[in-house]
Order: C-alpha cells, then structure tokens, then sequence
C-alpha cells in the first residue's frame, strides 16, 4: 500500500511536527522513531514515554450471546472475567494455527476486542463468519483513538491528568473516568514489561489528551516514542509479534501459550488439535536466545546445532538493555533448553548464541 492509500491516525500532525519517521505500517502511516530506537527504549525503561497506537483495531459484541461467542472463538475462559476485567488471548482456525491475539475487555454492557492492526480485515471477516446467537458485532477501530503511556513513572505522569485513584487499578483492569477533562476508557496495560496506562478515545479528544499527557509529563522528561522502540521493548519480553513469533502455521503450545489455553472451559474452534499437541508434545518451541558473540540475529535467518540446522528466528534485533543480541525462534525439539548453545549463520560466519529463560529484561516496573 503506497503511503497516498494509507491511513493517518488522529496524532498524525504531531508526530509530523515533531520531526518523526513515518512509514506505512498495516495501512497507517505511523511513527517508527522520532530520535533514536535506543535512546526512545531507554526512555521507557528508565523514565516514560508515550505511543500513538490509534493503527490498533477495536471491535465491540454486543447481546445475551457474547459471552459463549467468545467462548467459542477464543482460547482463554471469557468467563472468569469481573467487570472491567482485561484478558490476554487468541483466536485459532480449526487446524489450531493461529488467526491473531488479543485482549478481550469486559465492560459493563458489552465486551471490546482489540486486536492487531495488521489482522484487523481479516479478524472482523473471521467473527462475522463463525457469528452466532444473536451476537451483535461492531467495528470501532476508525473512531477509536489509543495512546498509550509507558514507564516507571507512567502513574505520576497519569494521576496528575485523572482523579481516579490509580493505586486501585490493578494490572489488566480497566475504568472508564476522566482524563484531562475527557470521559474515556483506561486501563493498565501495555506490551513493555513496564507499568503504563492505555487509553481509547474519541478521534476529536486525541489531540488535546496527547498535548495534557506531554505537559504532564515534563518533569518526567517524557518522550514520545515510535514503533521501533516497541518493538525491541516487546522483543527483551518475549512477548509475540503476529506475524513473526505466531501465525496462522502456528499452534498455541508450540509458541509457549499454553497458558492461555483453558481447555476445561468447554468447546472452542481449534481445541482438539491444541488438546493433541499438548498431550503429544509440539515437535519445535519457540525458544529466546542471547548472542554470546557480537552479532545481531534478524527474522528468518536459521539456527544451527553442531552443523545442524535445527530452527530459524522469528524475531531478533539488539537489546538496549542488555546491549547484545537477542532473538526468538522455533528450535526442534530436544534442543530448546535454557544453557543450550547454537549458532546463528550471520554474514558467513558462525555466532554463537545461548538458549536463556525469558524475559530478557527482568527489571521492569509493572504490577
């Protein structure tokens, strides 16, 4: 999609006015950095920053039926949410390989489903296809605005902008209030492995809470902070990438969601194949690996055991916080072991890399 076809979000004329790198992302022209990649993640691991995420789609079910709906088409126990409860989830096709994850939020009249913007068409035909007991469905996503607040010091930055009493929200909850004058939903959540704060609102309301959040955050020295760096933020957690980490090849268990997985619950669309490879064992793991030698592993590159290819990456890059090398990738069973060595081809030489216990950074500040 050339980037005349694509979409702009509501924050568009800040992020150009402040100079970023756009590029045409799921159909968005987004943000990837305004400074620098390292210098935005450090920003979010030592102090706070802000993302524009208004790319995300936000669908609603709506009617007696949503509940078993969900049920039906999602992975995780829809039922065991509270009111205001948020919920980590995927959806899989009938061979277990996955359509997309997402978070379910249960709200008082209804429930929101946000999902990733680059499955946003295909998600919506997936729901309406496999519809059923008198479900409502709407998609929000183009009057949906997201921002997102990240950091140590998000909840300084959030509480002088709301009245709400942040100490009470725990993780994965949500609460509609006002925000910089504005009644939206909140919730603390985020994809960092730092505490942080979203925020869905209304297209017209974007620009106004975005310019409270940056005067909030002054003497926090907040920084807004682009794709790139939410990227390999994402990355030092092991938390997936669609399309990357997970896909519609991938089962669930092979890709360490297990988890997620509540096969007590009943009948969902993907269960018997997901049932099968738990009870059987996946024949590869998604595995996280430290580069022991100065090399930077990249999506698609393959893994190798004493000559041997054993798995390919899925995700890599460098880790500011640890200032190394990091990857994630499918290893063939009986080699997916923390302490276990590898090698990476990069550029004609061999790279040795060592199977490690996610997450990579294990100093973040969520609750």
């Amino acid at each position: 999609m050339s980037d005349s076809a694509s979409k702009k979000t509501p924050l568009f004329d800040k992020h150009a006015a402040l100079g970023a790198k756009i590029v045409d992302f799921a159909g968005y022209q987004m943000p990837v950095l305004y400074n620098s990649i390292n210098a935005e993640h450090l920003k979010v691991r030592n102090n706070v920053g802000i993302f524009d995420l208004s790319h995300m789609g936000e669908f609603y079910a709506h009617g007696p039926g949503a509940l078993d709906f969900l049920q039906k088409v999602t992975v995780n126990d829809v039922s065991a949410l509270d009111v205001w409860q948020v919920q980590y989830t995927c959806m899989c096709y009938p061979n277990g390989g996955i359509v997309d994850d997402l978070l379910i939020y249960r709200l008082p009249d209804k429930y929101m489903l946000v999902v990733n913007a680059a499955c946003l068409e295909k998600d919506w035909k997936w729901l309406n296809d496999n519809m059923f007991g008198g479900v409502r469905l709407e998609n929000e996503s183009d009057n949906t605005g997201l921002i997102a607040v990240q950091g140590p010091d998000a909840q300084k930055v959030m509480q002088k902008v709301t009245d709400f009493d942040l100490d009470k929200m725990e993780f994965y909850w949500s609460a509609e209030t006002t925000v910089a004058g504005h009644k939206i939903l909140i919730s603390r959540t985020g994809y960092t492995g730092e505490d942080g704060f979203e925020m869905y609102i209304p297209p017209d309301k974007c620009s106004d809470i975005w310019d409270s959040l940056i005067e909030a955050g002054k003497e926090f020295d907040i920084s807004p902070i682009g794709l790139g760096a939410r990227d390999s933020l994402r990355l030092e957690m092991k938390y997936m990438l669609y399309g990357n980490d997970i896909d519609d090849t991938t089962n669930p268990i092979a890709a360490g969601l297990g988890w997620i997985v509540k096969l007590d619950k009943g009948d969902f669309i993907g269960r018997e194949p997901v049932n099968t490879m738990k009870a059987e064992k996946p024949s590869e793991r998604l595995v996280a690996f430290e580069m022991q030698d100065r090399a930077i592993p990249r999506k698609g590159y393959t893994i190798e055991r004493d000559g041997e290819q054993v798995g390919r990456v899925t995700s890599g890059g460098y880790s500011p916080s640890l200032e190394k090398g990091i990857g994630l990738g499918y290893v063939r069973r009986g080699n997916t072991k923390a302490g276990v060595e590898l090698q990476v081809p990069i550029r004609g030489k061999n790279a040795s890399a060592l199977i490690v216990k996610p997450p990579f950074y294990k100093q973040g500040s969520h609750k």
